[in-house]
């Protein structure tokens, strides 16, 4: 299981790449779509971190969820 946990660092960095590229769109589905990958990204790093103990990471990606979750709301066609 210790494994899985510390591989989880790339689907996330990778997830967080193409979130960020998405929500450079013009579209707004598309950007929503990223905002909602954001999310995702959010939550496999908060497993990594929770793991690794790394408590600052954790608060900072909850921070980060807020301000996608923010951006859904917020994002204008």
């Amino acid at each position: 299981m210790d494994e899985f946990i510390d591989f989880l660092q790339w689907p996330a960095m990778l997830v967080t790449l193409f979130a960020a590229y998405l929500i450079g769109s013009q579209r707004a589905e598309r950007r929503v779509f990223g905002f909602c990958m954001f999310i995702l990204s959010n939550l496999l790093w908060i497993a990594w971190g929770w793991h690794d103990e790394a408590w600052a990471l954790i608060a900072l990606q909850v921070a980060l969820m807020v301000t996608n979750v923010r951006g859904i709301f917020k994002n204008e066609s």
